[in-house]
């Protein structure tokens, strides 16, 4: 999908209301929210006098004329480069369902073809500093998968609660496809990707109770990783 891009901002809950309002006075009117949580150890939130770990992960989709501006912005009106102010990660759309599905998620943003053709776009994916690896597991085995992933370079992670609608076969290698799942998205420098990917392969994988599923996306463009270079360091 030439000049489109997902933006995903994770924030503290606390602050969502005014990331949300940052984003609208960017002309960028369609932002989805879901809340998730950190995976810092409680041992590790008590020792620094934090009783929650909340986040806000927060989806918005924004034109390639436009995401400079909000990058931009995020970091010199936002200050998401300060600790513990959030993250962003934009990923390049290969498509989108329809003419009318691009006009409601782009609605009041500029679509003009900068000249930049697939392949470049391709070529500079390729060129990312930075992964987002998606790893799908069993519900209440975070810690399993963490500290897989930790071993192997991973800094920290964002959680989300999610549930399989897999219809037609109830179990995929014996795997029930409908049961209640989580999902962590971590953020990883392009280097460390295969080894944190294999580390969660083999400390948490399919043969294991956490029955990880994990695969990686490119990153185009990041924010907020001047003092962290995951989703979540705490």
């Amino acid at each position: 999908m030439n000049g489109l891009y997902l933006l995903m901002t994770i924030v503290r809950r606390t602050d969502a209301a005014e990331y949300e309002a940052f984003f609208r006075s960017n002309e960028i009117s369609v932002t989805y929210s879901a809340n998730c949580n950190g995976t810092a150890h409680a041992k590790t939130l008590a020792l620094l006098g934090i009783e929650k770990n909340e986040k806000t992960l927060l989806l918005s989709f924004v034109s390639e004329d436009l995401l400079p501006t909000v990058l931009k912005g995020l970091t010199r009106d936002m200050k998401i480069d300060l600790p513990d102010r959030g993250i962003a990660v934009a990923v390049a759309l290969s498509g989108i369902g329809g003419a009318r599905a691009l006009e409601y998620f782009t609605a009041g943003q500029t679509m003009e073809n900068d000249g930049v053709d697939t392949k470049q776009r391709e070529e500079r994916a390729m060129q990312s500093t930075h992964e987002l690896i998606i790893a799908i597991y069993e519900k209440g085995y975070t810690d399993l998968v963490m500290d897989a992933a930790r071993a192997a370079g991973a800094a920290g992670g964002t959680t989300i609660r999610a549930k399989g609608t897999g219809a037609g076969a109830e179990k995929f290698f014996g795997l029930s496809l409908a049961e209640e799942k989580e999902i962590v998205l971590i953020v990883s420098d392009t280097e460390k990707k295969k080894d944190i990917m294999k580390g969660i392969m083999q400390g948490a994988g399919i043969e294991t109770k956490a029955h990880a599923l994990v695969f990686s996306l490119p990153v185009t463009d990041t924010a907020g990783f001047r003092f962290s270079d995951t989703v979540d360091k705490d």
